[in-house]
């Protein structure tokens, strides 16, 4: 049975595969809390996220040239740094994974409760958590073809969105209306807001970097997974800056009846109750199909760290005999989901950004280290490429991290320390290394982005296991000296 695998990606599909994990509508769905952070100023915010982004694409693409191989934050910083502080990074990716789909379910919430008042918020919430759940304990796939139906679907209805918009701003203030200066900058915004709503702008990019676990199956890969990392974040960037553009001067400033929905309300303004409705409709369904796979993904990476021993095996490493499905990891994500009724919007992206802040400044970092250990060797690496630009990304990475809402990093830092907690017990006083978290590196989302097919997931898990399983019985089966000898070889 082969264990390669086949190299049939190439740059295009590379970059629609990026761009439907960042989940374009996604810019709509927490334009009203953006702008109320930057006094109006949005796309201002875009752009600084997007710069932050760039740097570290360009990082991401230097270490998809070093290692060829499916990887993630993890793997880089573990291997260019040290594996006590990629584990760390796999901590702070593990938060992102299993707190994501407690974002979605509350922006979904969010939206439901403002066209529906009188059901409660929370009602949403355990509705999105109770059917993903169910949906992937059954093993319910969500297939290639209808993520990239999503996709369609979703940008079919920004199109939409920006063309009803700029009609609405024509038709008030004429064609002179859509070149203006104040959706970047105005007298409600500064440099200190925008940067806070970069923080939280960067919740639209998470998953750009999710290709880079592609790496194994795309033809060319030290050209081609560089350039789809930069591509898929500057074409996501343009989308985002252009599409809060328009929206912002539909609506100048940041004052909302409600911020976490206020753009379903921008929408029934341009487009009527018809468009608001269908609007609604795209953003829900975008919301659970996200949450399905991010749910499906945050499972697996349990299941991994507890096969792997990094956590107790005995509660995360199994499998249902019936579902071949991680139940229990499912049941957690979905028990973490329920603290969504205990915060708002700004808090729950706030603090998933501080996972993914964590690790991209140690990504940017990492290329650093990379140049150095190859200098040593002897190796000629690009000071620029290698050193300047890793640190501008670190440095930007690193400010708007401490740009967060000041819970979200109090929550962050806890959850940093707990961490470290785990490593301490688990590395004997931090005196070995920790285990390999080896099937994350083979897990769809990368530094923390949004999952990927829920099937595909599951049938990750049933190779893995049956791999697994086949390796411990050639164990027993082999002899004592035999396996000895083998050891022996490998070292």
């Amino acid at each position: 049975m082969t264990t390669q695998l086949t190299r049939t990606l190439k740059l295009p599909s590379l970059v629609l595969f990026g761009l439907a994990y960042l989940t374009p509508l996604i810019v709509l769905a927490i334009f009203g809390l953006i702008a109320e952070t930057t006094g109006g100023a949005t796309p201002s915010a875009y752009l600084v996220a997007m710069l932050a982004m760039l740097f570290t694409a360009h990082s991401y693409g230097r270490m998809a040239i070093a290692y060829p191989v499916a990887g993630s934050a993890y793997t880089y910083v573990r291997r260019a740094i040290d594996s006590r502080v990629g584990f760390m990074v796999g901590w702070a990716v593990l938060l992102d994974y299993l707190f994501l789909p407690m974002v979605i379910w509350l922006i979904g919430g969010s939206y439901l409760n403002a066209q529906f008042p009188g059901v409660p918020i929370g009602v949403w919430i355990v509705g999105f958590i109770l059917i993903t759940t169910v949906l992937n304990i059954l093993g319910i796939k969500v297939a290639d073809k209808a993520n990239y139906l999503l996709m369609a679907f979703q940008m079919l209805v920004i199109v939409f969105f920006v063309a009803l918009a700029t009609g609405n701003v024509m038709s008030s203030s004429g064609a002179g209306g859509l070149a203006a200066s104040h959706p970047f900058f105005n007298d409600a915004s500064s440099f200190a807001t925008i940067s806070a709503g970069a923080a939280i702008a960067a919740y639209s990019f998470l998953g750009f970097d999710a290709v880079t676990t592609l790496t194994e199956e795309t033809v060319n890969p030290r050209r081609n997974v560089p350039r789809a990392i930069m591509l898929i974040a500057l074409i996501g960037g343009g989308i985002f800056v252009a599409v809060s553009y328009v929206t912002q001067l539909v609506h100048p400033g940041g004052v909302f009846e409600d911020s976490a929905s206020a753009a379903s309300s921008i929408a029934v303004q341009i487009g009527g109750q018809l468009f608001g409705a269908v609007f609604l409709a795209g953003l829900v369904v975008a919301q659970f199909a996200s949450g399905l796979a991010a749910q499906a993904s945050a499972s697996r990476l349990l299941y991994a760290m507890g096969r792997d021993s990094v956590l107790p095996r005995a509660v995360f490493g199994k499998l249902d005999p019936k579902f071949h499905t991680p139940v229990l990891n499912l049941i957690i994500t979905g028990a973490v989901g329920l603290i969504a009724l205990f915060l708002d919007v700004a808090t729950s992206t706030s603090f998933i950004n501080f996972g993914a802040f964590t690790a991209f400044t140690l990504v940017n970092i990492a290329v650093i280290c990379h140049f150095l250990r190859q200098r040593r060797a002897g190796i000629s690496l690009n000071p620029v490429s290698y050193v300047v630009v890793p640190a501008i990304g670190a440095v930007v990475c690193a400010y708007l991290l401490s740009r967060l809402d000041s819970n979200a990093i109090t929550l962050g830092v806890s959850w940093l320390v707990l961490g470290a907690v785990v490593l301490a017990l688990i590395t004997r006083g931090f005196k070995a290394s920790p285990p390999e978290m080896t099937a994350t590196e083979k897990a769809y989302g990368g530094g923390g982005g949004l999952a990927a097919p829920a099937g595909v997931q599951r049938k990750d898990i049933r190779e893995d296991s049956a791999r697994a399983a086949g390796l411990r019985q050639r164990h027993r089966r082999e002899p004592r000296g035999d396996r000895e000898v083998r050891r022996s070889c490998c070292r």
